[in-house]
């Protein structure tokens, strides 16, 4: 395989990484949690800028309204919470006083999908990105690593405008280039191919990048797009992914629902026609368990993505 594990971490801790390094390259940066600076690993930022970390307390609409008014006076506020808590529970503020006010504020989801575990459904979210997508203005990004969760985090510090950036708890994979810039709009070609395209994000584009390995053993040369930014997704690299392998898988840790595989078939529907699958979690909640338990549970894991793949290419035959 052309990336190599070279050591799990948390993303997380690379949000975490990226708010320290973005507050001191920008001294309006500030950070806001509901009750959550530990599980949001803010507390370096908030150990070395007191004065720019407000502890709002489990009160999540509420920051983010006091978040869009220091928007307002020209901070760059990032508040930090659970992924089911900052869309399901503060959406109107999002929508209204975020979105439609045109207010630089960066939502920090952390916890997101069923890799959360043990928690079970009512803190896992797999909703989320569709939520957040579906708010005009809205920019959604789904990092893969510690890497480049830290790279997003600075990359959505300097953007100009709404961010929702969403990342994990478990430890996972840190195999991305530590000094990429990140692109917000750009998707990331990890793997050259040209019998199938799978296009993932998060935790999943390990997942992929094995597949490949595997299909590559078996003669099929599978193209892997890391889709870090899903809105606004990069649709002239979609658009030639498909053209040149004439089929396309995508895969991620969210419902079926307006999250990523519906806005890459949106594209190509219309400018590049190909067959497709769809791996995700269908339309159903979380339930508890370990994260490996859980992944394998909803089909996210490198084995059933190489399955999914030579169905596809024998669907296509």
């Amino acid at each position: 395989m052309k990336y190599t594990d070279t050591g799990k971490k948390d993303t997380r801790s690379g949000f975490g990484q990226g708010l320290l390094e973005a507050g001191r390259a920008d001294e309006r940066v500030l950070a806001l949690t509901a009750d959550l600076k530990g599980s949001l690993k803010m507390g370096a930022f908030a150990k070395e800028f007191p004065e720019r970390f407000i502890q709002c307390g489990i009160a999540e609409a509420n920051m983010v309204g006091v978040a869009a008014g220091l928007a307002l006076t020209g901070k760059v506020p990032f508040c930090g919470s659970f992924a089911e808590f900052i869309t399901g529970r503060v959406y109107d503020q999002i929508r209204q006083e975020v979105a439609y006010g045109k207010t630089n504020v960066k939502l920090a989801s952390s916890h997101a999908g069923i890799t959360l575990g043990e928690d079970g459904a009512t803190h896992q979210t797999m909703e989320d990105i569709a939520l957040m997508r579906a708010i005009p203005g809205m920019t959604v990004l789904v990092p893969c690593d510690y890497n480049q969760t830290r790279q997003a985090t600075i990359a959505a510090a300097k953007f100009e405008g709404p961010v929702y950036l969403r990342f994990g708890r478990p430890s996972v994979p840190n195999f991305t280039d530590p000094d990429e810039k990140f692109v917000i709009g750009k998707v990331y070609r990890l793997t050259e191919g040209s019998d199938v395209t799978i296009v993932c994000c998060g935790h999943t584009v390990w997942e992929a990048l094995i597949a490949a390995d595997t299909l590559e053993a078996r003669g099929i040369h599978a193209e892997v797009l890391n889709a870090a930014t899903v809105k606004p997704l990069d649709e002239k690299a979609i658009v030639e992914s498909a053209a040149k392998t004439g089929a396309v898988l995508v895969v991620e840790e969210h419902n079926m629902a307006g999250g990523l595989g519906e806005a890459v078939a949106a594209v190509l529907v219309q400018h590049k026609p190909v067959p497709m699958r769809f791996i995700n979690g269908g339309d159903r909640f979380g339930q508890s368990g370990t994260p490996a338990v859980l992944m394998e549970h909803y089909g996210l894991t490198a084995a059933n993505i190489e399955k999914e793949a030579l169905n596809l290419l024998e669907a296509g035959r």
